[in-house]
């Protein structure tokens, strides 16, 4: 009886089959898609807290 070898599947995405690659692909655009949205969401927050724009606050405009 031969010995079975074990067959490993590519790692994919939590969220769905994709499988991660670096550069121009459809997870990766996605992925930055989502950072984009944390980042503005964050941007929107800080902006209703401090009552005072984004670049203000940053002091990038007097």
């Amino acid at each position: 009886m031969p010995a079975e070898t074990p067959t490993t599947n590519p790692i994919t995405s939590a969220t769905t089959g994709d499988i991660p690659a670096f550069g121009w692909s459809g997870y990766a655009e996605r992925v930055n898609g989502r950072f984009a949205m944390v980042g503005f969401t964050a941007l929107l927050l800080i902006e209703a807290i401090s009552g005072d724009t984004f670049l203000h606050w940053a002091g990038l405009v007097p």
